[in-house]
């Protein structure tokens, strides 16, 4: 193993990587993001995802996993770190915790995002929730999607909860925040060959009667008040999906999944 740094106290290193859990502005400050379980790190460390620091609790005996990736010669500083401090960093029960990984940040660039002759990818308008963001990631990587636009206003990427919620997925499928839609025109206006379908529970169509086999970015609107007037107004077309029980809606990540689902239904 190379040699490990030791933090033992809650010097200022730890609570620079404690504020990493709840605070955005010192995420994007600092670059950096915190990485929590086996699989969200084991596939980090697969996909070559740039890693600052692998700490791991001092003092207790390591799984074959652990041991092996801190052995490895994955790039990144090895800290040693007293087990309850760990234990906060990873939001389990100190007995649990035995590996955090600080990863940093991707740029926020649509260039990310592969575009291809069958492109397939989504548009989060506002979404307030992280676990939202993080379930639509696992679903768009799940159904073979090239990406994931998050726009405005909006809870991050690279909260804990989201890249929990991921379960590894984030590594997998380009996330990419971007401002306001001026940035996303500009995207397009490259690849006009896109399709802009928003769905929504007033949408033109039922969504297995819609073409979702070309190149399509789907549309998913704020939990609450759905899409804006001004992504509706950017729509090509617009989708509902039927339901016909009591319930008037779909939560917002659920309902992008089952399009996903449409989507690779129809390109099989």
């Amino acid at each position: 193993m190379p040699r490990a740094q030791r933090i033992t106290t809650r010097n200022a290193r730890f609570q620079q990587w404690q504020a990493l859990l709840t605070n955005r502005t010192k995420r994007q400050r600092s670059g950096e993001f915190l990485v929590q379980g086996v699989r969200p790190i084991t596939l980090a460390v697969e996909s070559g995802w740039p890693l600052s620091a692998l700490l791991y609790a001092e003092g207790r005996r390591l799984s074959d996993w652990a041991r092996e990736l801190l052995d490895s010669p994955v790039p990144g500083e090895r800290v040693a770190m007293a087990p309850a401090l760990l234990a906060e960093l990873s939001e389990r029960t100190e007995g649990d915790a035995e590996l955090v990984a600080v990863a940093r940040l991707p740029e926020d660039d649509l260039s990310r995002i592969p575009v291809g002759p069958t492109f397939l990818g989504v548009l989060f308008d506002r979404p307030t929730a992280p676990g939202n963001i993080g379930t639509l990631i696992r679903s768009a990587d799940a159904f073979g999607a090239d990406g994931l636009i998050v726009t405005g206003h909006a809870a991050d990427v690279y909260d804990p909860k989201s890249v929990r919620a991921t379960t590894g997925s984030l590594f997998s499928l380009p996330a990419v925040r971007v401002p306001s839609p001026r940035e996303v025109d500009d995207w397009l206006s490259i690849h006009r060959h896109i399709t802009l379908i928003g769905t929504d529970e007033h949408g033109d169509t039922p969504l297995y009667d819609t073409d979702l086999t070309g190149s399509v970015l789907l549309l998913v609107g704020n939990e609450t008040t759905g899409l804006s007037s001004t992504w509706r107004h950017r729509c090509h077309h617009t989708a509902h999906i039927p339901m016909h029980g009591t319930a008037s809606s779909l939560n917002a990540a659920n309902a992008a999944t089952a399009a996903l689902y449409e989507a690779a239904r129809q390109r099989r």
